[in-house]
Parts: structure tokens; C-alpha cells; sequence
């Protein structure tokens, strides 16, 4: 499945008139893939984690964001594939656009994909999330280390879901803390908080 296909949901909720959300139409990738983690205050505060896998970055929602801490397990909701110009973007979401509200960027940098088979041996990345378990080592600007991404069914009946849980591997930073302030966090490429976004973009 090409980009255009993945990402046909992202482009079906945004009308790109109104949003200056990125479209998907000048891609490229680097050696290295990327992750971004954006704070998004919407209707709901949270966070959002996307990892570039192939041309897109797949996405979860985490309502508590990363932790550092290896005993804090985080809810990841998926979400619809974003294109790879969306580590970049910044800004006011216009309310009645999906997903109104301010995003920063909280963190950004690259990743090295952990998964193995029982063998040992390196699995697919895209693959290991397939069979609903991957791990990778984040180098970012505030997030560094192994982390794994496992998924589960949560409801019941015809009613199931699939969420997945992020938790961070091995021992916990001396440093370390459980829940990043959303209100106090500043964005890593403009140090910028949410309220100064969205008053330098005239308000959500």
C-alpha cells in the first residue's frame, strides 16, 4: 500500500483550505527513520506518538504522554497515518477542523528498530507492529532509550478495540519522572509553550 493510499483517512477529516496541516505531497524520508511526539490540546489534552514507518508516521494517542519511568504503562490509541512533514508542524488546529486545537512539538529525533524473531534474528519493523509487538531505541532531544509498543484488546464483543500500551524499557533514569506537564512543556524546536502558540498563531 502506497502513501497515498495510508494516507487517505488523514486527508478525508482535514480540509487543507482551513488548516495549514501538511497534505503529504512532498515527502521524503533520511536514513534513518524518524519519531516526533506532539502535544496536542484538543478537546482532550494529550499526546501524540508517531513513528515513521516506511513513507508515513504511524500514530497513537496518549492521553497520560511518554514516560520515562520502566513501571508507568501508557494507553496508545492508534490514529489514522500522518505524512512525514507532520514532525515539523506547529500550530493552531482552527476550531471545527478535526482535532482543533494547538499542537507543539514536544519531541523529535530518530529511532532504531529492536524487534527479533525467537531466533534472534532482526524482524521488519512494519511487520513486528503487524504482529502486534515492537521494540526500538528513541534518540531524541528529551526521550532516549528502548522502548516497546504492545498491543491489546480492550471491550467486549462485538464491541473490541485494539489499544496498545507503551512502556519504556530497562531501568529507570535517576532523572526520570512519570508524566510530562502538558501546560508547562515547551516545544523543542520553537521552546515555545501551548498558550504562546496559540497566541502568536491568534488563538485556538
Amino acid at each position: 500500500m502506497g502513501a497515498d493510499d495510508r494516507l487517505r483517512e488523514y486527508r478525508g477529516k482535514r480540509d487543507f483550505e482551513r488548516t495549514r496541516e501538511p497534505s503529504g505531497r512532498t515527502a521524503s524520508s533520511g536514513e534513518e527513520p524518524r519519531f516526533v511526539v506532539q502535544i496536542h490540546d484538543a478537546r482532550r489534552m494529550h499526546f501524540d506518538f508517531r513513528l515513521q514507518v516506511g513513507d508515513v508516521l504511524r500514530s497513537w494517542s496518549i492521553p497520560k504522554g511518554p514516560s520515562t519511568d520502566p513501571h508507568d504503562k501508557r494507553l496508545a490509541v492508534p490514529t489514522e497515518d500522518h505524512p512525514l512533514e507532520y514532525e515539523d508542524f506547529e500550530g493552531v488546529i482552527p476550531k471545527g477542523e478535526y482535532g482543533g486545537g494547538t499542537v507543539i512539538v514536544w519531541d523529535h529525533g530518530t529511532y532504531e528498530p529492536l524487534s527479533h524473531d525467537r531466533r534472534g534474528r532482526p524482524v521488519d519493523f512494519a511487520e513486528s507492529l503487524e504482529h502486534g509487538h515492537a521494540t526500538f531505541r528513541l534518540h531524541g532531544a528529551k526521550l532516549h532509550g528502548e522502548y516497546a509498543l504492545t498491543r491489546f484488546r480492550s471491550g467486549d464483543g462485538d464491541g473490541e478495540e485494539q489499544s496498545w500500551l507503551l512502556v519504556k524499557k530497562g531501568p529507570a533514569r535517576t532523572a526520570g519522572h512519570g508524566t510530562p506537564d502538558p501546560r508547562r512543556a515547551r516545544s523543542v524546536r520553537t521552546g515555545r509553550t501551548l498558550a504562546q502558540v496559540a497566541a502568536d498563531d491568534g488563538g485556538a
